[in-house]
């Protein structure tokens, strides 16, 4: 039950996001280095850290407007958690800030700014993993106890509507990849039509012919 006194949302989905910016991270230095010498590779995986990076904003402003201060009013014995969640999200933000500037270094000049830009992503990674660790152990559960099922629910169109990147089909299937088949059904089901329409048509063929080709080896 949550806090409203109605059945609570399942926040375990927040799991799966989470494990989308820990292994396109944890894979940054892998995915550079492969692309020495070649111009289209490298446009690629630029391509393919610039839709993460742009998922990762989005996602913390989802929280900020939508979970942090619900949890802030309603649950009291939250405050300093919910202090620690903020200052957490402007430090990740201005490493992903950083990132970005060495990401768009490495674009533009190639294999002399390969360094840094790897660099930059595993920075960005460091940062963010005690602030996902905690959020996993204790503001999911009081997620799950003081928001509405509809307040919850409303993450993931904030996350669609307000998307800058160009490739919105890229992350939900980087989501989808580390969802259950009951959620990827749960997600289906949930879609406006014009998404899952999108999805079901261009997105998911999309998905996967070009994580295959970020993930070559050779």
């Amino acid at each position: 039950m949550s806090g409203l006194g109605a059945p609570g949302p399942d926040t375990s989905d927040m799991a799966a996001v989470h494990q989308v910016f820990r292994s396109s991270l944890a894979a940054a230095p892998a995915f550079i280095a492969s692309t020495r010498g070649d111009d289209a590779r490298r446009a690629l995986i630029a391509d393919y850290y610039a839709n993460l990076l742009a998922f990762l904003e989005v996602h913390h402003e989802g929280e900020e407007l939508l979970v942090f201060p619900f949890l802030t009013e309603r649950a009291p014995q939250s405050q300093a958690l919910m202090t620690r969640m903020a200052t957490q999200h402007t430090d990740v933000l201005g490493t992903l800030a950083d990132a970005k500037v060495a990401m768009a270094a490495w674009t533009e000049r190639g294999d002399g700014a390969a360094v840094d830009a790897a660099d930059s992503l595993v920075s960005l990674g460091d940062a963010l993993h005690v602030h996902l660790d905690e959020e996993e152990a204790h503001v999911l559960p009081l997620a799950g106890e003081y928001l509405s099922m509809e307040e919850w629910g409303a993450l993931p169109g904030h996350g669609m509507a307000n998307f800058t990147g160009d490739k919105v089909w890229l992350i939900l299937g980087l989501i989808r990849e580390n969802f259950t088949p009951a959620q990827r059904d749960d997600m289906l089901e949930h879609m406006p039509p014009a998404a899952r329409v999108m999805w079901e048509t261009i997105g998911e063929s999309s998905f996967a012919a070009m994580i295959a080709e970020v993930r070559r080896t050779a």
